[in-house]
């Protein structure tokens, strides 16, 4: 154990090529969509339910699997987690049907779910000296492959169809596994408390977000009211039931107490509604509307992720000297102004000028996720940092299930430019909503008194 502890980049290693699964698997995916598509014989709504159940499955798993971690030990579950995500990677690529291939999604996403919540107890643990230096590397995997899974995405696609966007995990696997097994710390007794998982809560959010998705896919056509029905009733179920609980999924009460946390909530589910509309958006319009391969598609996503990535050092130096307030504003109107480039693009436009569009976006982003994350963690004590990121997280994959179900009702019938046009018509409307809840933020000064308040 001291030989290990002494050298903490093999912890960190082990734990990063085990939590990049998750991000890259829900990136990948948007690249291959197309294929999948044809494949399946398929809609764009119903191929749309591929991003909505990993990231469904992913908001149920990571705080479940964060307790699940604290009773059976961190390695354990680590262990475990990869051996699930194996399993859905081998079973997917012979998958008879559509349903079988969900159901390899939502495992593949439980299984990654787990990694993450199990490295940072690991990490927290283990490593006492520069452990922000550690918990930024595991930032860095998952970031970067988030970043860059349309891009790999669209060389295996292209290459090798798509059966090889869930191969290519196994390298992943392998190496964490063996370095999992023999570099990770053992874990201590088994400690069962079943009471600390909200199973009833965990019930009804799920059925009010599948009632959400069924209702809003059917806009197009025939609304399904009875979906919109499910989802009131378990959407005020779950309400009712969580304020009640000792040990709620969702804790309200905590929400009500601090609304600037709420609001913070609220803001970067939008900011991932729309940038997740434009991730998951372009990959189908370049292909199915513009022609191009899936390689060539990957390449050219590389505008909107590489921005991304490039311009986060700046947010951060940004926040460094002027609080998470003004790199906020600046990501909210960087977003606005790209959605509105983005209604100049028509068919006689050159890709040099959608790839200028896509790279504000991807700027928008790379301001929008840090100062999100700062200004949150700016207005939370140190005791509730653990249950606030879960929330944090929580509020972007319903960002993303939300973008799928836009893409699904909008992208159903066509893809062109008219139909690209409707998506940032509706996206434009949502960046308004996010620029007046950037300037809701309380200033630096506003975090300072916080701060000296709760100490």
């Amino acid at each position: 154990m001291i030989e290990r502890l002494q050298r903490p980049w093999l912890l960190v290693l082990t734990i990063g090529l085990g939590t990049l699964l998750n991000p890259l698997n829900s990136s990948m995916i948007s690249v291959a969509l197309t294929r999948l598509q044809f494949e399946f014989e398929l809609t764009f709504a119903d191929a749309s339910w591929l991003i909505s159940i990993f990231y469904l499955a992913s908001a149920v798993g990571q705080p479940v699997m964060g307790k699940l971690s604290d009773m059976f030990g961190p390695k354990r579950l680590f262990i475990t987690g990869l051996v699930l995500v194996a399993g859905a990677c081998l079973l997917a690529p012979f998958s008879p049907n559509f349903i079988s291939l969900l159901g390899c999604r939502a495992l593949q996403a439980i299984g990654s779910s787990t990694l993450f919540p199990s490295g940072m107890s690991m990490v927290r643990s283990n490593i006492t000296e520069k452990q922000g230096q550690a918990l930024a590397a595991l930032s860095i995997f998952a970031n970067v492959s988030a970043a860059f899974g349309p891009s790999i995405g669209g060389f295996l696609v292209a290459g090798w169809d798509w059966p090889a966007i869930f191969l290519v995990n196994f390298p992943f696997i392998i190496l964490s596994f063996v370095m999992a097994l023999l570099i990770l710390p053992n874990t201590g007794k088994v400690k069962l408390d079943f009471k600390r998982i909200d199973f009833i809560g965990i019930f009804f959010f799920v059925v009010s977000v599948v009632g959400l998705i069924l209702f809003l896919l059917s806009i197009e056509q025939t609304m399904n009211f009875w979906a919109l029905l499910i989802f009131l009733v378990a959407g005020m179920t779950f309400y009712r039931y969580e304020n009640r609980h000792h040990a709620p999924f969702i804790d309200l009460a905590t929400l009500k107490k601090n609304p600037t946390v709420t609001w913070v909530y609220l803001q970067f589910m939008t900011i991932n509604l729309v940038y997740y509309c434009y991730f998951f958006g372009f990959p189908t319009f370049l292909q199915q509307a513009s022609g191009y391969s899936e390689e060539q598609t990957g390449l050219i996503m590389l505008a909107l992720a590489g921005f991304s990535v490039i311009i986060s050092p700046l947010a951060g130096s940004l926040i460094d000297h002027f609080g998470s307030k003004t790199p906020m504003i600046i990501g909210a109107l960087l977003l606005l102004a790209g959605t509105g480039m983005l209604l100049t693009y028509n068919q006689n436009s050159s890709l040099l000028w959608l790839m200028v569009i896509m790279a504000v976006l991807g700027m928008s982003n790379g301001f929008n996720n840090i100062s999100a994350q700062t200004a949150l963690f700016e207005n939370v004590s140190r005791e509730e940092t653990g249950s606030a990121s879960g929330l944090f997280q929580t509020s972007r994959y319903l960002g993303a299930i939300l973008s799928g179900s836009l893409l699904g009702v909008t992208f159903n019938q066509y893809v062109d430019t008219e139909h690209l046009h409707l998506v940032a018509i509706i996206c434009f409307v949502f960046c308004l909503v996010i620029v007046g809840l950037s300037f809701k933020l309380p200033g630096e000064r506003g975090f300072q008194e916080a701060g000296h308040l709760d100490s």
